[in-house]
């Protein structure tokens, strides 16, 4: 016969049993959470993806020969003191939503040679510069020793993950009056390289186009551009405000001088008029659209209303003056479909932009908002859901109106 067990196994053999017991309850309820959490996307219909418990991560998408984040941050604000208040005293709290929307993976920057006000002009790009140095030096002191077992480091992929999150700059080159010279092009990107003291714009764009006033200067601003390129300045070349006869035309000639197109963008959001035509043309073109103003300067926030609108002297306070009225259905639907997703009015309309395979660019001057625009990304509006805020954005008799100098 078996001996007897001693009491001190048959105690070691209950703890087992209730472990055992406690774990496999343990399973059973995860299980039953995670089938909970996977039909949530069906139950609502209106969100197709919704991220899990860990932190954001921005993807990554093609942009002509590169690949950016999926979504950017434009600097429009930084050094802007008509529309969006800029001070130098604001610059640390910029800072910490510059280094929350790196942290997240966000690497495309969109900036230009012409953000800053007066005697902050170039504000941006220095701002830019400055803050990834500071970033990559905060990463560096806090960075672990790496030890034997660190096996993504022996394969290389740390490596790799550091290539896909390096800043990308995306700036902007106006076209002054007394840029009419292919080579002032050159000499405004060495500029704004200057300003952001880096070697190397991952994207040297022509900020608008001078076909409506000065057509002449057209072909300098192309061919200067393309020899940013050439100079190997730049990675690729983009485009801004070019509707898509311009950006056609504009295409064939860097097609024909070998010089890849990356980006070209546009005012797009749900306030905003021909959205389709250009996104059919930077198909056609082999480059990526990037929205700027998707929140259409705040007006999509749900912030502002008649009796709460910007501050007096802001050009944006009549502007939302005469817009808001006729936009109470769009702003109804919006409100409507962000309650029903659980996301913010903001961050739909920032998502809507990223569902029709655009990367918008807001704005970020505080973290608050920085964690706000990153909210819009990890889950994705249901087809129906779109097509919802389509019909609503279709039906606005009076949209935003389009920068002054928009091509055709």
């Amino acid at each position: 016969t078996n001996p007897r067990p001693s009491l001190v196994t048959q105690i070691q053999l209950t703890l087992i049993h209730k472990l055992r017991a406690e774990t496999m309850a343990m399973m059973t309820f995860l299980s039953r959470t995670l089938c909970l959490c996977l039909t949530i996307p069906v139950v609502t219909g209106l969100v197709s993806n919704l991220s899990g418990w860990s932190k954001v991560k921005i993807g990554r998408v093609p942009a002509g020969p590169i690949e950016i984040s999926s979504l950017g941050c434009g600097t429009w604000s930084w050094g802007n003191k008509l529309l969006w208040d800029y001070d130098p005293s604001q610059d640390e709290e910029i800072y910490r939503a510059y280094r929350a929307v790196r942290d997240a993976g966000v690497t495309i920057f969109d900036t230009a040679d012409s953000y800053g006000t007066l005697e902050l002009n170039g504000r941006a790009e220095i701002l830019l510069g400055r803050f990834e140095r500071q970033y990559q030096e905060e990463k560096s002191n806090n960075k672990p020793q790496s030890n034997m077992f660190d096996f993504g480091s022996f394969l290389g992929n740390n490596d790799a993950s550091a290539k896909s999150n390096i800043q990308q700059v995306a700036t902007k080159i106006a076209p002054y009056p007394w840029r009419i010279t292919r080579g002032s092009v050159v000499q405004a990107a060495k500029e704004s390289l200057k300003r952001l003291e880096q070697d190397k714009l991952c994207v040297a764009q022509l900020h608008w186009s001078t076909a409506n006033y000065q057509p002449f200067q057209e072909r300098a601003l192309w061919e200067g551009i393309a020899d940013v390129y050439d100079a190997d300045l730049c990675e690729a070349v983009g485009i801004s405000n070019y509707g898509p006869q311009q950006l056609s035309k504009f295409s064939e000639r860097m097609k024909e001088r070998d010089v890849p197109i990356a980006i070209a963008q546009v005012q797009y959001s749900l306030m905003t008029a021909r959205n389709n035509e250009i996104l059919d043309s930077c198909n056609e073109a082999g480059c990526r659209l990037i929205s700027y103003s998707p929140l259409c300067l705040g007006l999509l926030s749900g912030k502002y209303d008649l009796d709460n609108l910007p501050r007096s002297g802001n050009p944006r306070r009549q502007l939302f003056r005469e817009l808001l009225p006729g936009a109470q259905p769009l702003l109804g639907t919006l409100r409507a479909v962000a309650k029903e997703v659980g996301k913010t009015p903001s961050q739909v309309a920032i998502n809507w932009a990223i569902c029709k395979g655009t990367v918008p660019i807001p704005g970020a001057r505080n973290l608050a908002q920085a964690e706000e625009n990153l909210g819009a990304v990890g889950w994705s509006l249901s087809k129906a859901a779109v097509e919802v805020l389509d019909i609503a954005s279709e039906g606005m008799q009076k949209k935003m109106i389009e920068n002054v100098f928009q091509t055709r």
